[in-house]
């Protein structure tokens, strides 16, 4: 006899739950997406002991009609996808769900109760799934007078005890099931979301309007953080992006923050990290996240949503207009905002400043305590009124007023009203590093190095897109051996490789032929410099290496030929300084993503002296 024979439906369905199904939060993901699809305005979840034990949703959807509830839990059984019975349209897909294997999978693991009253039907509908098992429809009591469904699973994978040895601890778990919902619930502002752990509430939304998904957005990862971001919205051949996107001195320690959706669905795409790293990359240290919310719009037929089991990646029919789009809006927004600092920024200095206070060993004043007097101390200068007579501009070191020769505006003389300038007029330097500014608000704080060395490479960057970037032709070409498909990736980018100064063409099978360099790079070992491009191109289907390698040789370049800090500075070079920093794009963050000044208003000074 033959060893080939079909599957039984149990097995099938117990390997189909294992590809849709990984986790509690799995589950969860696919009876939420079901209900948004039903038309639901508010969804209530309840999870116990990270959804292993229990998982109950309830919806206030379309329902389910007591003729289609035995059909809803067979394999491939969907309304979503129109099928004449030959084809079916998978290239036109506007619904969240659609290949018909949740209710099913979910079913084929666990103890399953689903109840449902349609819309149009007064009468509501029971089914029990346990272990695939199916026992007969029943009438069920309906509370309330809205349509909707209710199903509890419960214990989830009794049914394959291996599957349980891979869960996570419960609160593991239980993260996993508050970042399903909060991306699920980002997606749709116009819907209500409660979340309950172990019967406690974690997390509540209101309805907002579907237009404005900038208020969801503040529901879901604050109001403080939202406060320190961009708004991204922008439209390119029939691609729209919309969103929100943070002040590099906002970012993150990791990527938790980062949330995608196309079409109003949820999606992990590599491709976001790539893109943000690209777009943030001379303004955000390399182990910093930004916080990104973006949205994408676009014709169904130009996304292939059907390219994983649980719908969580989708594949763009042209991703360079995508990577361009993401990229080109992020680095617009950040350079447009030049003295913007951010409000969690002021937030940590004035944290910090209180927490040193409480720690100071100076003694405590109150009103009405007059039998201590504090010896006086002597009066600083550096203060415009208490400068000496004869301090003059002229008296500058040379360096220093050569760094500042080209101000950007008219000289600030100290008579002249701090509220003129958004970084307001210099007040004094404190030692030889620190400019203190007054505004109308408050006081800036200035990194004089770090704010000079974000003003140099922003001139050198302009030179260099004005003149483009300067090759060295190799004498003797470098020919480097490699990969077939590397050479292959290296070569159809070659006219973007190009555009840093490095200039390839093929060399038979499995080799690149290097004829030029860029000259700024130096001497480069050309073999090294093909891989890493090629391992990028791999992943992210880019090339941001080279242009990284050129802006971290600009930044080193930028850093030496900038003011240094324990330098003195003038009061005319430090105005000159604060308004250059108004008109320079990403003047708020130095290379190397630090930020360059701090901004603190009135009424948080006043906070950290007890006025307020």
């Amino acid at each position: 006899m033959g060893s080939i024979r079909q599957l039984s439906q149990q097995v099938i369905n117990q390997i189909a739950a294992g590809e849709v199904i990984e986790r509690p939060a799995s589950a969860l993901k696919e009876l939420i997406e079901n209900s948004l699809d039903a038309g639901a305005q508010s969804v209530n979840i309840w999870c116990d002991e990270g959804g292993l034990a229990r998982i109950l949703i309830e919806d206030d959807g379309s329902g389910i009609t007591k003729d289609e509830l035995p059909i809803a839990i067979l394999r491939h059984a969907t309304s979503k996808l129109k099928d004449d019975g030959n084809t079916a349209d998978l290239t036109n897909i506007n619904t969240l769900g659609f290949r018909g294997e949740a209710l099913p999978s979910i079913g084929a693991v666990a103890r399953m109760k689903i109840q449902s009253r349609h819309y149009l039907s007064s009468e509501a509908w029971e089914i029990n799934i346990e272990g695939g098992q199916v026992s007969p429809i029943k009438p069920c009591a309906w509370a309330g007078l809205n349509s909707g469904t209710r199903i509890e699973v419960r214990d989830l994978f009794f049914a394959t005890p291996a599957r349980l040895k891979f869960m996570k601890s419960v609160r593991s778990e239980n993260i996993a099931i508050i970042d399903v919902v909060k991306r699920l619930a980002l997606s749709r502002p116009e819907i209500g979301f409660s979340l309950y752990l172990d019967g406690k509430i974690s997390f509540r939304t209101k309805n907002h309007d579907e237009t404005e998904p900038a208020a969801r957005i503040r529901d879901i990862i604050g109001a403080d953080l939202a406060d320190d971001c961009l708004v991204i919205d922008v439209e390119r051949e029939g691609v729209r992006l919309y969103g929100l996107a943070s002040l590099p001195t906002a970012s993150r320690s990791d990527s938790r923050f980062q949330f995608l959706f196309v079409n109003n669905r949820p999606v992990k795409d590599p491709m976001l990290k790539g893109v943000a790293r690209a777009a943030y990359q001379d303004v955000l240290a390399k182990d910093r996240h930004p916080i990104l919310a973006l949205f994408l719009e676009l014709e169904p037929k130009l996304v292939d949503v059907n390219v994983h089991p649980a719908k969580t990646e989708v594949r763009f029919r042209d991703p360079a207009l995508i990577r361009g789009l993401i990229i080109g809006a992020l680095r617009h927004a950040i350079g447009e905002v030049s003295v913007r600092a951010s409000t969690s920024l002021a937030s940590q200095t004035i944290g910090a400043l209180g927490k040193s206070l409480q720690q100071t060993d100076a003694p405590k004043f109150y009103q009405g305590n007059y039998n201590y007097t504090p010896a006086p101390k002597p009066v600083q200068t550096g203060f415009y009124e208490g400068m000496p007579r004869e301090f003059t501009p002229q008296q500058a070191p040379a360096p220093m007023a050569r760094a500042f020769e080209e101000p950007q505006t008219e000289e600030v003389q100290p008579q002249s009203s701090p509220q003129n300038f958004p970084l307001g007029a210099a007040k004094a330097q404190l030692h030889n590093t620190y400019v203190v500014a007054q505004t109308d608000e408050g006081i800036v704080i200035v990194d004089q190095h770090a704010a000079h060395e974000r003003l140099v490479l922003e001139r050198m960057k302009a030179a260099m897109n004005e003149t483009g970037i300067p090759r060295q032709l190799s004498l003797i070409p470098d020919v480097v051996e490699m990969d077939a498909v590397d050479c292959d990736n290296l070569l159809a980018k070659a006219d973007e490789l190009a555009q840093f100064g490095l200039v390839i063409e093929g060399f038979g099978d499995g080799a690149i032929l290097v004829r030029e360099t860029p000259a700024i790079l130096g001497k480069i070992n050309a073999k090294e410099l093909l891989k890493d491009l090629a391992d990028e191109i791999a992943g992210f289907d880019n090339a941001m290496r080279l242009k990284e390698r050129i802006d971290e040789i600009l930044s080193r370049m930028a850093c030496h030929g900038s003011v240094r800090a324990g330098r003195q500075l003038g009061p005319v070079e430090m105005n000159a300084l604060l308004r250059e920093m108004e008109v320079t794009p990403r003047s708020g963050q130095c290379n190397h993503g630090r930020p360059t000044f701090v901004k603190l208003s009135l009424n948080d000074i006043e906070k950290l002296f007890g006025r307020k």
